[in-house]
């Protein structure tokens, strides 16, 4: 409910601060004293168009700030959830503030965090309802109606039940939508996907080959350059051109030469040699003889290891002919190699979706077919209790009107069916509450058919009838007594008493016997100070609210009698 109003030079006040309780506050004062300056200002934090008329002659810029405690679980906290606004605790209170400058711009921020003015509307049209002699917020809006009717004898179980089928027939039919996309955009590019499909088929990719492959090719191309090494080593020792140099061959030349000059004792050379000189000779030969056995040795091991490490190009190149293909058909498709497999997985779906397409696409139809016709069944069924909600409303609606006296209007609540296209939710129909309100006047739009006085004396029957069925908290009735008095005027306020047993009302009244009903009592009034005007307003203790009765009983002059019927007034007598 609305807890505190705080206002800073609006118009014709300057500060005001106001606190205000559970059940009906009626606000008081003389014509012109500024009322509609107060309900103007409570507009203003509520998101109602701002003006910089509504600037304090002298001021910079005007400021409304509306707090209000709500349930933890009323639908305010969604949405501002939903736009993104912390709520710190669940029962923190909701502040709504609004500022407007000179030049006419305005501000607008809920908990002090700056918000557009259309969410700032929004959030109000969930914690307050207006209804004046000007203008009306809720019972006039057509969108309401529905809503309210369900909230009067609509079982909840019926609702919830066509919601369901409404959502299991919306998503059939979006599933089979997809499935008939899907199936036009396979059957446009069938050649491509069957060539696609054969192609990865016939390559058969495999999980990690890339991985695996890119190792064998490394490896057969070290073993290829140890081969060509060993080879080349192998050359070097046995060259075969005629003009290589065999090394075997030359150490046995040398050695040979050497003997030469090593006779045999029993020879007779006249070349030979001295003894150091042979001594010499023999070492060196001793030295070739070495050499010719490590050079053998070395000839062996290189024939050895030539053998171990032979190279096998035809396996090098088509270890490297399977990693291309793969890494250009990857590149065909526009993914990695580890991803052709899967890719080869949803081609062959897309084409077996196409293959039993029409097969599918029969089931979905039939899917389709079925929920709809849950849907239909069920949203029968809260027609038909709708249709009994409605009368069951106008009986007790026109049960009110006549106290009221609206005791010749007629109260009417219309179901108008919807095209298939409109269905949602909510069932097949939608809700317009219909006054006429004269015997042979059509019945119309409440808006249109009924003025400012009967529109909100018909709201109030309707929220006596419809009491605690409401998320909204707080109701704001603008002169709902205009034009009527006496009886009339106590029906009206037994009534915004009974309302205010629910949720918070507050209300701008002439009429005594309204105000006689509050809980609480402001009085507004305007002040002369220093050559300026200024609206003020006030709580009224017990004695002066019963002086503000017999005022508005008897005029300026308030009599004894006017005091002793206004003692009686609130006293309920």
């Amino acid at each position: 409910m609305l807890t505190h109003l705080s206002i800073r030079d609006v118009v014709l006040i300057e500060k005001l601060d106001l606190s205000f309780i559970a059940g009906l506050t009626v606000l008081t004062g003389e014509t012109g004293a500024g009322k509609s300056i107060l309900l103007d200002s409570l507009g203003l934090a509520l998101g109602e168009r701002a003006s910089a008329s509504l600037v304090r002659a002298g001021a910079d810029q005007a400021s409304v700030s509306a707090s209000f405690d709500i349930a933890a679980d009323h639908p305010l906290h969604q949405l501002l959830a939903e736009q993104g606004i912390v709520i710190d605790e669940p029962h923190e209170p909701i502040l709504l503030r609004r500022i407007v400058t000179v030049d006419g711009r305005s501000r607008a921020y809920i908990n002090d965090q700056p918000v557009g003015v259309t969410l700032l509307r929004r959030a109000a049209s969930l914690l307050v309802e207006i209804q004046g002699q000007h203008e009306q917020m809720g019972l006039a809006d057509q969108g309401t109606h529905l809503d309210l009717l369900d909230a009067f004898g609509v079982p909840a179980t019926l609702r919830t039940q066509t919601a369901s089928a409404y959502r299991a027939w919306i998503e059939a039919t979006a599933e089979l939508a997809a499935a008939r996309a899907e199936m036009e955009s396979a059957a446009r590019e069938e050649d491509w996907l069957r060539q696609a499909v054969e192609d990865l088929s016939t390559l058969a990719p495999q999980e990690d080959e890339e991985t695996q492959l890119a190792g064998l090719r490394q490896s057969l191309q070290q073993g290829e350059r140890r081969a060509e090494a060993i080879a080349a080593a192998l050359s070097d020792l046995s060259p075969r051109e005629r003009r290589g140099v065999n090394p075997a061959s030359a150490l046995r030349n040398a050695s040979r030469a050497l003997q030469r000059l090593l006779p045999a004792p029993t020879d007779f050379n006249p070349a030979a040699i001295g003894a150091e000189e042979q001594a010499a000779a023999q070492e060196a030969l001793n030295a070739l003889e070495r050499a010719e056995e490590a050079l053998a040795e070395a000839e062996s091991l290189l024939s050895r290891l030539a053998s171990d490490a032979q190279a096998d190009p035809r396996l090098l190149e088509q270890t490297e002919e399977r990693l291309f293909a793969l890494r250009a058909e990857a590149r065909k498709h526009g993914v990695s190699v580890p991803e052709l497999p899967g890719l080869l997985t949803v081609f062959t779906e897309r084409l077996s979706a196409l293959d039993s397409g029409n097969a599918r696409i029969e089931v979905l139809e039939q899917a389709v077919a079925r929920t709809r016709e849950k849907f239909e069944e069920t949203a029968q069924k809260l027609t038909a209790a709708r249709e009994k909600a409605a009368r069951r409303l106008e009986t007790a609606v026109m049960a009110e009107l006549r106290p009221l006296r609206l005791e010749r209007a007629r109260f009417i609540v219309e179901l108008v069916p919807l095209p298939p296209e409109a269905w949602n939710l909510r069932g097949k129909e939608q809700a317009s509450f219909l006054i006429a309100a004269n015997p042979g006047q059509p019945p119309g739009p409440l808006a249109k058919v009924a003025s400012g006085g009967e529109l909100s004396r018909l709201m109030l029957a309707l929220k006596v009838v419809l009491a605690g069925r409401s998320a909204i908290p707080t109701l704001v009735f603008d002169e709902v007594d205009s034009g009527v008095g006496g009886a009339t005027a106590s029906a009206i306020g037994e009534r915004l008493y009974m309302v205010g047993r629910d949720v918070q009302v507050l209300v701008v009244t002439h009429s005594p016997q309204v105000a006689a009903r509050g809980d609480a009592h402001l009085r507004i009034s305007k002040k002369v100070t220093r050559d300026r005007t200024e609206t003020h307003a006030a709580p009224l203790d017990s004695a002066a609210r019963l002086e503000e009765i017999a005022r508005m009983l008897s005029g300026d002059t308030i009599t004894p009698a006017a005091r002793a019927a206004a003692a009686s007034l609130v006293k309920g007598e």
